[in-house]
């Protein structure tokens, strides 16, 4: 399959849907040969102990999951939420991808709503860098200009596109989930789910306490690799759209002690310098990434050398990744020190404690996001959030709440970057604000659900679209009923 094709930092795919990217792609070079067969241990049958019985159990403290948990308890469920980190936010936060993609349409009006926008209401000023306001959907020259390099800009329209503190975000994403009574479970990594007549009622969980258990009238799975609903025994896909980026894998990391201003007047006003710089980076490190903005003009962001040809659900894979990742890291910091402007005095600050995972599995659901739907703009009869298309050529994208369901599987809804969808359209539906939408969606539909002594599969629609809509997300049931007479 041909490859995608460089265009001013963007990269166009066979599709012609274009993608910002800004750097290159890394394919495996270890062939490692397959695992020797150590032959297997009995582990005898045991009883375990339940922790707790809730509602609503949110499997997941990511964008979706955190999203999923604070709307299912102000919707009224008793929530609890399992996350095998310290904190909430995964890769917004843990993953350090604080460049946060576009939230408005192309003619800056803000879609991705609702939870997403109380986050960004509640978060420090200082902790927000982006575009102000009344720029966003501006095509002036000068001002696309700017925020293009500070990824705030594609074809020539500016967008809502900020960088936040992770830090911050850390804390008011608990602070919220805390103030709405949801019980949270730090250090807690899912194992299997419990099943009762076919439907997930609940999950085990390992602990430092050893394995417990957790009973729920619905599960919503927000691990972003599928763990219990392909455990559970739901269908799901893992196809991928080879000229895209987003079956990649990286590990993020921040240098401090820079000056991203001068950086940027270098790279935007001397663009033969500029290129030569990243071909000896190249020759240099091999793996080679370029930096990006952050909160703060001090902070470099890298998203890490984007690395192909590796399995998320690969303990060896995932290692080697997190291992390449690190040399990268340092290796950057010597090459950028000796040769970089802005960087003469850089320092490692932190690299990602979370793996940038963008794709493993994908839910089969009753519905899904599909490609053949982005021209039509329609609003789905479903619909519970609202998506920016990937280009100023298509209209705003319906997300259906079918594709958060699963074709068979009871007890259970996804939310975040698993849910339903083809491969194109995961491109954008693994991002973090299509995941705050999603997980919203799901915690709204569950604790609904559970009020309605109904399955998922069976709630109300126009309950749950009339409850996210009084939770501020964006859902047009006024075009759908307009449609429909």
């Amino acid at each position: 399959m041909q490859g995608p094709q460089s265009n001013n930092g963007m990269l166009t795919t066979q599709r012609g849907e274009e993608r910002f990217l800004s750097s290159d792609l890394f394919a495996r070079k270890d062939a490692r040969a397959p695992r020797p067969d150590h032959g297997h241990v009995s582990e005898p049958g045991r009883q375990i102990p339940v922790y707790h019985q809730c509602d609503v159990l949110v499997v997941g403290g990511g964008p979706s999951g955190t999203a999923a948990a604070a709307a299912a308890a102000r919707a009224g469920a008793n929530v609890a939420m399992l996350e095998r980190y310290n904190h909430l936010g995964g890769l917004s936060t843990g993953g350090l991808v604080i460049w946060i993609d576009r939230m408005s349409d192309w003619e800056g009006k803000l879609v991705i709503r609702g939870f997403a926008e109380e986050l960004f209401n509640r978060l420090p000023a200082d902790a927000i860098a982006g575009p102000v306001r009344s720029d966003w959907g501006s095509q002036d020259a000068a001002k696309a200009a700017h925020w293009s390099q500070r990824t705030a800009a594609y074809h020539g329209i500016v967008t809502w596109s900020p960088t936040i503190d992770p830090e911050q975000l850390k804390l008011l994403s608990q602070e919220i989930v805390l103030e709405r009574q949801v019980k949270l479970i730090y250090h807690s990594w899912a194992a299997e789910p419990l099943m009762e007549n076919g439907a997930v009622a609940g999950v085990s969980f390992e602990s430092k306490e050893g394995r417990m258990a957790v009973r729920a009238k619905v599960v919503i799975d927000a691990t972003g690799d599928g763990d219990i609903f392909a455990r559970a025994g739901a269908a799901y896909d893992n196809d991928i759209e080879a000229a895209d980026v987003h079956h990649c894998m990286n590990t993020a990391w921040l240098f401090a002690g820079v000056d991203m201003e001068r950086w940027i007047a270098f790279k935007a006003g001397q663009p033969e310098r500029f290129t030569a710089f990243m071909a000896g980076g190249r020759d240099a490190c091999g793996l080679f990434e370029r930096p990006f903005v952050s909160w703060r003009n001090d902070v470099a962001l890298f998203m890490g050398p984007r690395q192909t040809g590796y399995s998320a659900l690969d303990v060896d894979d995932l290692t080697a990744v997190e291992v390449r990742s690190h040399r990268a890291m340092a290796q950057h910091l010597d090459y950028y020190r000796a040769h970089a402007p802005g960087f003469e005095n850089a320092y490692m600050m932190l690299s990602a404690p979370q793996i940038g995972v963008r794709h493993s599995r994908r839910l089969k659901g009753v519905d899904a996001v599909l490609r053949a739907r982005w021209p039509a703009g329609v609003a789905l009869p479903d619909e519970v959030g609202v998506s920016p298309a990937v280009s100023p050529k298509f209209p705003n994208i319906s997300i259906p709440y079918g594709a958060l369901v699963p074709e068979q599987l009871d007890g259970l809804l996804a939310c975040g970057r698993h849910i339903s969808c083809d491969p194109n359209s995961h491109g954008f539906m693994r991002e973090i604000p299509q995941c705050w939408i999603t997980g919203q969606a799901a915690g709204v539909a569950a604790a609904l659900a559970v009020a309605q002594g109904v399955q998922p599969r069976k709630v109300d629609i126009a309950s749950v679209q009339a409850e996210l809509q009084a939770q501020g997300a964006y859902v047009r049931t006024e075009q759908r009923q307009s449609l429909a007479a």
